[in-house]
Formats: C-alpha cells, sequence, structure tokens
C-alpha cells in the first residue's frame, strides 16, 4: 500500500495526529483543540508545549479556519488511500477520510512501540538532539494514549535516563532541558509504578534543583523536583536516608514557600519519611524546620497537609532543641492546641503527644503559664468533655494531673473549677 507524506503543518505538536480542529495560540503554535485543552485545562499546564513561554491563565485560543479547509481539502483528494506516514510520528486512516463538515471521520495514531523509546533514549546522549527529544517524550507522556504510553515509557527506562540526564546538567551546572526533562519525570509518576535510581547523585541533583534561582519558572521546576523526590525516598533503602545531607532538608524547607500545594505535601511527607533516624532530624532542627512548620501550618493548610506536619514535629520535638525552637516560636504551642479536635484523629493524636513532652521534659514554670494564657488548659478539658479516643482523654489527664498544682493557682475561675471537676 502506498505512503503518503503528511505536510507537517497538518500535524500537532502534542498528539502528533493529524490535526480535526486546529486552534492557534497566542504565542503563534497551531494545535489540535482538544489536545490543547487538555494540555492547559486537565493537565494544568502553563506555558505553550513548543515554545515553552508562559501562557495567561485565562488563555484563549483562536481557530484557525483556513488550516482546517486545508486539511479537509488535503484528505479527501486521498480518494481512500489508507495508510500515511509523516516524518514525526505514523497516521492510520480507516475508512472514508471526509466526513461532512467536521473533517477527518477515523484517526488513530500508530502505537508505540519500545524500540521507539530506546531511540529517543539514545538521542538525549547527543546535545543537538536532547531538547527536541526530551519534547517528544513529552508529547508523548500527555497525548491520549498517555498512560499507556508512559507504562511503555517507564518499562524502557526512559525515567532512569531522563533522571541521569537531570545529574548531567547539575555536575555541568547548566539549566538548558531542565523544566522539560522534570516535567516528564513528573508526567511518568501518574498512574506507573516509577521506580527511580536510589543514588546519591540523583539526590544530590534534585537537591541542587531546589537551590536554582529560576524566576521565570522557579515554582514550577521545584515542585516537580519535589514530587520527584518523593518518589524516590518512599522506596528509599535504610542506607540512603542515612546518608542525606544538610543541603538536603534546608533546600526543601526555603522552598516551602515556593512550591504548589501538592509538592508542600510532597515535601512534609518526605521529612517525615526521613525522620526515623536520628541525623537527620537533628540535621532538620538546626535547618530551622520546626519554625518553618509552625509558619505553614499557621496559613490553614489542607487537612492532610496538617497530618503531615503535626507527624514531623511530633519527632522533631522529641529533642531539647526541638522544644526549645517550638516554644521560641511565638506561636508554638497556640498553634498545636488550637489544631487539637479540629482536624482528624491523627492530628489530634500527635499535636497531644508534642503537648505531653513538652510538659514533662520542658515545662517550667514560664511554659506553664504561657499554656494557661493561650487556653491550653481549656482544650485540655474540652477533650475530657468531647466523644473522643480514650487514649486522647488519657494523655490529657495525664498533663493535667502533672501540672495541677500550678494551673490550680490561677486567678481564673473558670480554669480552677475545670481542674477540680475533671482531676478532684
Amino acid at each position: 500500500m502506498d505512503e503518503i507524506e503528511v505536510p507537517q503543518y497538518f500535524i500537532c505538536p502534542i498528539s502528533l495526529q493529524v490535526m480535526k480542529d486546529p486552534v492557534t495560540a497566542i504565542t503563534g503554535i497551531t494545535y489540535d483543540r482538544e489536545s490543547i485543552e487538555h494540555w492547559l485545562f486537565k493537565a494544568k499546564n502553563t506555558t505553550c508545549p513548543v515554545t515553552k513561554q508562559r501562557l495567561p491563565r485565562d488563555t484563549v485560543v483562536t481557530p484557525n479556519h483556513i488550516l482546517r479547509r486545508m486539511i479537509q481539502t488535503w484528505t479527501s483528494s486521498l480518494n481512500g488511500c489508507n495508510n500515511i506516514t509523516s516524518s514525526r510520528s505514523k497516521i492510520l486512516v480507516e475508512g472514508d477520510l471526509l466526513s461532512g463538515g467536521n473533517g477527518l471521520k477515523v484517526i488513530d495514531k500508530h502505537p508505540l512501540h519500545k524500540a521507539q523509546v530506546f531511540g529517543l533514549i539514545g538521542d538525549l546522549w547527543f546535545p543537538k538532539l536532547q531538547i527536541k527529544t526530551l519534547r517528544r517524550l513529552e508529547a508523548l507522556a500527555v497525548d491520549e494514549n498517555g498512560i499507556r504510553n508512559r507504562k511503555l515509557m517507564v518499562k524502557a527506562g526512559a525515567a532512569k535516563a531522563v533522571a541521569f540526564f537531570v545529574a548531567r546538567l547539575y555536575k555541568a551546572g547548566e539549566t538548558k532541558g531542565l523544566e522539560e526533562a522534570l516535567r516528564i519525570l513528573y508526567l511518568l509518576q501518574v498512574e506507573t509504578n516509577l521506580s527511580l535510581p536510589e543514588t546519591e547523585q540523583i539526590i544530590d541533583s534534585l537537591t541542587w534543583v531546589l537551590g536554582l534561582d529560576i524566576d521565570d519558572y522557579e515554582a514550577t521546576v521545584k515542585s516537580h523536583a519535589v514530587l520527584i523526590l518523593k518518589t524516590i525516598v518512599e522506596k528509599a533503602s535504610s542506607s540512603l536516608l542515612e546518608m542525606l545531607k544538610p543541603e538536603f532538608f534546608q533546600r526543601i524547607l526555603s522552598a516551602l514557600r515556593k512550591i504548589s500545594q501538592q509538592a508542600i505535601k510532597a515535601a512534609c511527607q518526605v521529612m517525615l519519611d526521613a525522620c526515623p533516624w536520628g541525623r537527620n532530624r537533628i540535621m532538620m532542627v538546626e535547618s530551622g524546620a520546626v519554625s518553618e512548620l509552625i509558619e505553614l501550618e499557621l496559613g490553614s493548610p489542607e487537612k492532610r497537609t496538617t497530618e503531615l506536619i503535626m507527624g514531623v514535629l511530633f519527632h522533631l520535638c522529641s529533642s531539647a532543641d526541638g522544644r526549645a525552637q517550638l516554644l521560641s516560636h511565638a506561636a508554638g504551642i497556640a498553634v498545636i492546641t488550637k489544631r487539637i479536635l479540629k482536624v482528624s484523629p491523627a492530628a489530634d493524636d500527635r499535636a497531644m503527644a508534642i503537648l505531653s513532652m513538652v510538659c514533662k521534659f520542658s515545662g517550667t514554670a514560664s511554659v506553664l503559664q504561657e499554656m494557661l494564657r493561650l487556653g491550653t488548659i481549656t482544650k485540655l478539658c474540652l477533650v475530657l468533655q468531647v466523644e473522643c479516643a480514650m487514649h486522647l482523654k488519657d494523655k490529657a489527664k495525664e498533663i493535667l494531673r502533672a501540672h495541677s498544682v500550678a494551673w490550680k493557682n490561677s486567678p481564673c475561675v473558670e480554669i480552677t473549677t475545670l481542674l477540680s471537676t475533671y482531676l478532684g
């Protein structure tokens, strides 16, 4: 069967298919409407896929009527030809190509094969082909066969190849191709069993990304870096987690106010996964993690983020330095107190444990008076009144009994009455 060359400008840069409804973005690039709308609104990207220019939030695309008529005229002139190829992809057209005023009837892209992915991986080693190759991999990961393509790409080793490409950029101190590479790794996490190399070099390269000063696309790049780190850390061996460096935590903390909500959650999960090792807890405290997490919590984050923050603070407050950092923050005790009975049983458990450690190991007269002033005692008495887990009630009683003498001397009649009622 004869093969016919498809004009390059008939092919959508995202789907790699002949366009059905061509529309032009403000950057001057034409895409198939379905593909660009999926890119912008479902995948929530903020840049033009080809030029990488930032697009306004209310981006409007303009129908390209001339190109659409050209495509319809071209397809109708084929008169039943079945096989069509382009320089970028192979298109299979079944049955009649012209179907009324809407153009093509059935168009399916030739399925991606492992051999194609191997070829793209090989191209990553050639500097002149790297950007083009990265954009091709990205397009394959987001097209309408994205799930199948992503799984195939992971099996073929594309994720590992791109991760090592980022590591090479780190060693060379270059950023060309970094945004595309990180977006590919982020996309490959979706609905795939992604496993990235557990090497110090990969960790160091992603840590490097978090420290870069890249105003134009800083939030996106750093968000993707944190989400990829989460994938690595949650599957990492103990030996790797024991080798984390101070810069790792310093840069995660410095990025907290610059990344997306999804990435903030991932950053907190990374810190929580690293907490079982005492060395990591010391580095986090020395990096100011307690204060940063309190500031983050003051912004009233999502429920799951609060649970993660309370989990990390619980581990960090097991040390004297961690508790000292909590107590030195003007809102430290206040934010822990406020979250009890407000978020979830998991957050209640961690918050109560933090208060218990503070009272047991750092319960100076000034700290106890501060807890009284901030309403901590009232909240503990409230725990005894409402329906909640018995171990929370037991912990509340334990705290109240340990310092009841100091608190019963309070000039506040309400506090004295409450303590008398519940402690006798």
